[in-house]
C-alpha cells in the first residue's frame, strides 16, 4: 500500500478554502452585513491564502504536475525561505487566518474549509512532509529519443474476396456478401 501525501490534500483543501473565503468576503462587503469589517479582513485573508496555497508542491513520488502559471507564485513562495516550506508554520498560521471569518455568516464556510487545510497540513507536517518547489525540466537534458524502426512484418488483412473492389467500375465495386442472407 502507498504512503499518503497529506500535504498534496491540503494544498487543495486550503486553495478551495481561500476561494471560499473570498467569495465570502465579497459577499459580506457587497451587502454591508453587520460586522462587514470581518468580511473585508476575509478578502485579504482569502487572497494571501490562494497566492500561497495556489504553488503546487513536488510530490516525494511519481510525477508532479504544476498548475498553469505557477512558475511565478513559486518564486515568491520560495523566497520566505522556511516560513512557506515547513507545514507547521503554515498549519497555525491557517488555523490563525481562519479564526475571523467566524464571526460573520458570510465568511463563516471559508472559515471551517481553512480549518480543515489546517489540521490536515498538521497531519502532514507531523509525518515529515515539506514543501519542495516543482522546477522546470530543462530541455536537452536526459537520454536522446529512440529511433522508431519501420514494422518488419505487413499487418493482416483480409482476403482478396472479401475486399473492396476498385470504383471504376461501378458495378463490379458493389459489394458481395459472402454470407447468404436469410429471410
Amino acid at each position: 500500500m502507498g504512503k499518503i501525501e497529506w500535504a498534496m490534500w491540503a494544498n487543495e483543501q486550503a486553495l478551495a478554502s481561500g476561494l471560499i473565503l473570498l467569495t465570502g468576503g465579497i459577499v459580506g462587503v457587497a451587502g454591508q452585513f453587520r460586522g462587514w469589517q470581518f468580511a473585508a479582513y476575509a478578502i485579504a485573508a482569502g487572497a494571501f491564502v490562494c497566492l500561497l496555497e495556489y504553488p503546487r508542491s513536488k510530490r516525494a513520488k511519481g510525477t508532479s504536475v504544476e498548475r498553469t502559471g505557477q512558475y511565478c507564485f513559486t518564486v515568491c513562495v520560495k523566497s520566505f525561505g522556511p516560513l512557506t516550506r515547513n507545514y507547521y508554520v503554515r498549519a497555525f498560521l491557517h488555523a490563525a487566518i481562519c479564526v475571523p471569518g467566524g464571526f460573520m455568516l458570510a465568511t463563516v464556510l471559508g472559515c471551517v474549509c481553512l480549518g480543515i487545510a489546517s489540521i490536515i497540513y498538521l497531519a502532514a507536517a507531523i509525518r515529515g512532509e515539506h514543501w519542495e518547489p516543482i522546477v522546470p525540466k530543462k530541455d536537452g537534458v536526459g537520454p536522446p529519443p529512440m529511433e522508431i524502426n519501420p514494422p518488419q512484418k505487413p499487418p493482416p488483412r483480409p482476403p482478396p474476396e472479401t475486399r473492396r473492389k476498385r470504383v471504376e467500375d461501378i458495378e463490379g465495386a458493389a459489394y458481395d456478401n459472402p454470407i447468404p442472407v436469410k429471410d
